[in-house]
């Protein structure tokens, strides 16, 4: 008799053990899915701007070397066009979300540099959205997350 109630009394503390960080979860799923959700398009639609087709456009290596004084333009143009159209993907999908949010950090510490002006508007508010993501990942929601309920 008192196996039957102790084996009832396990299932029952797994049970609610399980709720209980499903339950934790949820908030930080949603907060991070949110936050790569809304700052992937930021940096996306910005190197959209850059490119013609599968082409650099030649304003934006122009721009790059003449506006922003940056060693070589074309380099540099192209990949700030590359990163732009991959990390957001990356965050999108939550498949190295960290190092997706650490490139997108770094560039935009780039940006603030060149557009110091920026930063009470988009830019600390871009770099506290990739801050969080690279100190917490992409959360439960994400290929990471999946991949990491796979590897347990």
């Amino acid at each position: 008799m008192f196996g039957i109630v102790r084996d009832y009394a396990k299932r029952c503390v797994f049970l609610a053990e399980a709720l209980i960080s499903w339950a934790e979860m949820i908030p930080s799923a949603f907060l991070a899915l949110a936050m790569r959700l809304t700052i992937a398009p930021v940096f996306w639609f910005s190197g959209r701007t850059k490119v013609d087709g599968f082409a650099l456009q030649q304003s934006v290596v122009y721009q790059f070397q003449n506006d922003f004084g940056l060693p070589f333009p074309h380099v540099m143009a192209l990949m700030a066009a590359l990163a732009e159209h991959i990390l957001p993907v990356l965050l999108v999908l939550g498949l190295g979300t960290r190092f997706a949010a650490l490139g997108l950090f770094v560039m935009t510490l780039v940006i603030q540099f060149v557009f110091p002006f920026g930063w009470w508007s988009h830019h600390g508010l871009w770099l506290a959205i990739l801050l969080y993501l690279v100190a917490r990942g992409g959360g439960a929601w994400s290929l990471d997350g999946l991949v990491a309920r796979r590897m347990r």
